[in-house]
């Protein structure tokens, strides 16, 4: 299959996504590993940095949706880089005056959370705008390998840069990340016209993307199911953080290693995302893949010391990731596809904000319980939860015109 060219501004775009994704690879789980390894942090803690923040995050992101949404959507995105690079770099700083806390990695992550969020509802919009409807799923799948292969190569060299300079240098490389990323979408030139707002603000805007995903008929269960699995996977993230690094004595490099190398797979995913649904159709995709993404993670419960546990972490990861990079770039397609373009930054807006609100939640039971039962255990509950999540996907995700379901609401 020919690769299509989007034309120069998506190729900034795209370039300056590279850089960030690169970057925050390299910081891949920079928080819990300075938090553990730097402030001897335990479970709770851990969980509690993982849910904080995004709760948090997701509260300050709440007006954001409206603010966004009629203003020029590179200015929002080159601000929210520059707010990410701004707050990161605290962290080498205090750490290097001997001041870091557990409260400074609170309220960085809470702040990386919230631009995060803006950051996404604005780029959403943007490259709705900037490409044609039926170049979507190309851009989001580029996108979608990016993303994996800056995984693939960040963690395991953030863990030799940690091994050989210290705990924050992969902070120092993510903060700089923004700042490069900043300047790539300065350089996307061209004339952005500013949103029209309406004359008079209706009543209950703020709620608008929620709105547009709960009357959605495929929207909303795709939301519901989404909410659902990212909250129980990235709820084992901290878990398996403080299995590998504490209880079963991994190097931080062998915990680099094990979620970089099933990256590839996201390669392999994200590249057959146009093949696979031109063949099999929209809604098989997101019905099929999306049952098959969950059915692995239970295997995480049983991961053992040395060379097979290792293995075992990398065999499920690989299942998936190679799920899941087939599956979002079809998702975030579809979304896009069904939600009107003066809706879009509210709607990604109330998107992020509530699957950050479910990360928190379940991170934070996910917590609770490993205090309690150990974190093996509930990475077995956690597994064995996300297994009832495809009865959300039990339905036909048929085109619907965004219109139609604007005049139901």
């Amino acid at each position: 299959m020919a690769r299509r060219s989007l034309g120069r501004r998506f190729g900034w775009l795209w370039a300056s996504y590279a850089v960030s994704s690169y970057g925050s690879g390299l910081g891949f789980g920079a928080l819990p590993l300075i938090a553990v390894l730097v402030l001897d942090a335990g479970p709770a803690q851990v969980s509690a940095l993982a849910a904080v923040g995004p709760a948090v995050g997701a509260l300050l992101a709440l007006p954001l949706g409206p603010w966004v949404e009629f203003r020029r959507k590179r200015r929002v995105m080159i601000a929210m880089d520059l707010t990410r690079f701004g707050v990161m770099i605290t962290i080498p700083v205090a750490y290097a005056s001997g001041r870091l806390s557990f409260a400074h990695l609170l309220v960085v992550s809470a702040v990386v959370a919230a631009a995060k969020i803006a950051f996404a509802a604005a780029s959403g919009a943007f490259l709705k705008s900037l490409v044609r409807r039926d170049d979507l799923l190309v851009a989001n799948a580029r996108f979608e390998s990016t993303n994996w292969s800056s995984i693939a190569v960040g963690p395991p060299l953030g863990g030799a840069a940690i091994g050989l300079f210290g705990p924050v240098t992969t902070v120092v490389a993510d903060a700089l990340s923004y700042l490069l990323s900043a300047l790539g979408i300065a350089a996307i030139g061209g004339r952005e016209e500013p949103p029209r707002r309406p004359a008079s603000r209706p009543r209950g805007e703020l709620l608008d993307g929620w709105r547009h995903l709960l009357c959605h008929p495929g929207l909303r269960a795709l939301f519901l199911n989404q909410l659902c699995v990212n909250g129980l996977i990235m709820a084992t993230e901290p878990l398996l953080a403080v299995l590998l690094l504490r209880d079963l004595g991994f190097a931080p490099w062998e915990y680099g290693l094990a979620f970089a190398a099933p990256c590839v797979g996201g390669l392999v995913g994200s590249r057959l995302a146009r093949r696979v649904v031109t063949r099999y159709g929209q809604d098989r995709i997101l019905r099929v893949v999306g049952t098959l993404r969950v059915v692995w993670l239970l295997g995480l419960a049983f991961v053992q010391p040395g060379p097979l546990g290792l293995a075992t972490v990398i065999a499920v990861e690989l299942a998936i990731i190679v799920s899941m990079s087939l599956y979002n770039p079809v998702l975030a397609t579809y979304r896009l596809e069904q939600t009107p373009q003066e809706r879009v930054a509210r709607t990604l807006t109330a998107w992020s904000i509530s699957t950050s609100a479910a990360i928190a939640v379940l991170s934070a039971l996910g917590g609770l319980l490993a205090a309690v039962t150990g974190p093996r255990t509930a990475i077995l509950v956690a597994g064995m939860l996300i297994l009832a999540t495809p009865l959300l996907l039990r339905r036909s995700f048929a085109a619907t015109a965004p219109e139609r379901v604007l005049s139901r609401t």
